[in-house]
């Protein structure tokens, strides 16, 4: 049930943030549904290996370059998901520091202290 709960909150503040940033458009709520599971997917499949190469810069950029990796995974999100669009890697790393940012406080305020 909490991993429903987290695809439902992410799939709102993803929906939400479509709002703000210009560069991010989902063409209903239902896209951000599908975006939730498929970041789920890549986040679980396509980070680690990702995270594993980018090791070395991250090292060097003291945890950095993690915010790039973030943002690649949004890119791959977007090239999956026709009824989204991603104007370029800026507007990506924009919103996966926000997404990032806002999930994390909302699961916060939802989790039940386990």
């Amino acid at each position: 049930m909490n991993l429903i709960i987290r695809l439902f909150v992410t799939a709102i503040v993803a929906y939400l943030l479509t709002k703000i940033l210009p560069g991010v458009h989902f063409e209903g709520f239902s896209t951000a549904i599908i975006f939730a599971i498929v970041l789920g997917v890549l986040n679980l499949i396509v980070k680690p290996v990702l995270s594993l190469f980018g090791l070395p810069l991250t090292i060097i950029t003291l945890g950095l370059f993690a915010l790039v990796i973030n943002a690649i995974i949004i890119l791959i999100a977007d090239y999956f998901i026709d009824s989204m669009t991603v104007n370029g890697f800026w507007w990506a790393f924009i919103f996966s520091i926000a997404l990032s940012l806002v999930t994390s406080l909302a699961n916060s305020m939802f989790s039940d202290g386990d």
